[in-house]
């Protein structure tokens, strides 16, 4: 077939499902409250981020995403707070997702900070049944009336369902080191899509952590190495990703992604730069290593990131130098 719809079928199989696997970003040390809510306010400013992602290129179906964020420290509460928007669409798929957060800052020796937090939101699944073809169905486009799945538990129109999730995180941060550890969808909310027959979907629950760190080689460049592992108990992922810095100003860099040595992902090149004092862009292209590398021409990804330069609110900010070119 050439549309992605096929594994949609499995539903014809069962009646509970596992679903929502984190989405994928490959600039990821660009927006770590994306994945953390204890990042936020580390970078003690107002920050507001934005991601569009467009994966597997000419693949039918491939997922598409776009995510914004801010989040700034709010010394008066003794912590950080923020918000995130997250869409993406996978074939006749739509996942939307909304959360609020709050974290607490604990200042470790001199120049460290340890930050707790949680959020809560909203996460709402979508699916377009008039989208969908099975190879058993009855589809007539001069005749509307002539549309069947020959599948009860297809829907023939779009169908929609919300369930709350919470998530959770600590982040450590000195002026060379940070660490940090994250849950997704921890209360596991099933989502109930009611169509010619109710199937429920159960969110699963995804682990993230983080490690990364800055070497200075002079004093206009430095070396930001970094590790993301994600993992829903079943499946593992591992980033590796390394990126100069010059003059605080021009980055670049690679990532290399995959599951096991039996499964590698793709190779990432990135690069970016500051448009103004303010205001920083950043690209990479994804070369697929897979065997889907056979079927698409690569994923790119653009990210927006806007800094104030300054926290709003009163308060007593923590004892922390933040490093600039830390990314």
């Amino acid at each position: 077939m050439k549309r992605l719809f096929t594994f949609l079928l499995l539903v014809g199989f069962m009646t509970s499902l596992s679903a929502q696997q984190a989405s994928q970003y490959s600039l990821y040390m660009l927006n770590k409250y994306g994945f953390n809510p204890a990042y936020a306010g580390l970078e003690n400013s107002l920050v507001a981020t934005g991601v569009f992602r467009k994966q597997w290129v000419e693949l039918e179906g491939s997922p598409n995403q776009q995510t914004v964020n801010v989040h700034m420290p709010l010394y008066i509460a003794g912590g950080g707070i923020g918000i995130n928007l997250e869409n993406e669409s996978l074939g006749v798929e739509n996942n939307t997702f909304a959360s609020l957060s709050y974290n607490y800052f604990i200042p470790i020796g001199k120049s460290g900070i340890l930050s707790a937090g949680a959020s809560g939101g909203i996460f709402q699944k979508s699916l377009d049944g008039s989208k969908i073809r099975t190879p058993d169905g009855i589809y007539d486009p001069n005749d509307p009336g002539l549309f069947d799945h020959m599948d009860e538990l297809l829907p023939l129109s779009e169908i929609k369902a919300s369930v709350p999730t919470f998530n959770v995180g600590i982040y450590f941060q000195n002026e060379d080191l940070e660490i940090g550890i994250s849950s997704s969808n921890i209360n596991e909310g099933i989502l109930s899509l009611q169509g010619n027959k109710v199937v429920d979907i159960q969110l699963k629950r995804n682990y993230f952590f983080i490690f990364a760190y800055n070497l200075e080689i002079g004093k206009s460049l430095s070396i930001q190495p970094s590790v993301l592992l994600k993992s829903d108990n079943v499946q593992t992922e591992l980033h590796f990703s390394a990126i100069g810095t010059y003059d605080d100003n021009f980055f670049g860099g690679f990532s290399f992604r995959g599951y096991n040595s039996n499964t590698i992902d793709a190779a990432v090149f990135l690069a970016g730069f500051k448009i103004s004092e303010r205001v920083k862009m950043a690209y990479s292209y994804d070369l697929t290593l897979s065997d889907l590398k056979r079927v698409n021409n690569g994923s790119h990804e653009i990210l927006l990131k806007y800094d104030l330069g300054r926290s709003l609110g009163k308060g007593i900010p923590p004892k922390i130098i933040h490093n600039p070119r830390f990314l």
